[in-house]
């Protein structure tokens, strides 16, 4: 059964319709086109489909896309600034060598941003469990939280 949806992504209005049952991930890549959004496990173990709905991180292998009539959604491409920068937390990631084969990362990156909004003043324990949701399977994730925190300097925000 098809269901009209209409929501925001990375700031601009799309209009669908979809069957009841598809997830936010599959119509962000296969309607879309959005593949920076990453399938790893349709579990929601892995995390490497994290986006954010309405300013929140989710995994979007676990929401029906028609649960989000109305809603805001920014992937990783709608996090790039006007002048095609990287975003901060891209940036540190990159500085840091915060990733090896990149599967995870931008769902890590999704994940952190969040964590950052929501928690400016963490520590490395903090964005160590703030990020246990997401799986990498490259790294030691010590550079993932120099990376966290590094940006979390950038944005302005002090450390304890």
């Amino acid at each position: 059964m098809a269901v009209p949806i209409e929501l925001t992504v990375n700031g601009k209005t799309v209009a669908a319709e979809v069957e009841a049952d598809t997830l936010l991930s599959s119509f962000l890549r296969e309607h879309l086109r959005l593949t920076g959004t990453h399938i790893g496990c349709d579990t929601s173990s892995c995390g490497a489909c994290t986006v954010h709905v309405g300013g929140r991180a989710v995994k979007s292998c676990n929401v029906l896309v028609a649960q989000l009539h109305g809603s805001e959604v920014t992937t990783i491409e709608g996090i790039t600034p006007r002048d095609g920068s990287l975003h901060p937390m891209q940036a540190a990631f990159k500085a840091c060598h915060g990733l090896q084969c990149g599967f995870c990362t931008a769902g890590m990156v999704m994940s952190a941003i969040d964590l950052l909004r929501h928690h400016p003043h963490t520590t490395d324990e903090e964005i160590r469990a703030g990020l246990e949701g997401n799986l990498c399977r490259c790294t030691g994730y010590q550079n993932i939280v120099k990376a966290v925190a590094m940006a979390a300097k950038a944005m302005g925000r002090q450390r304890p």
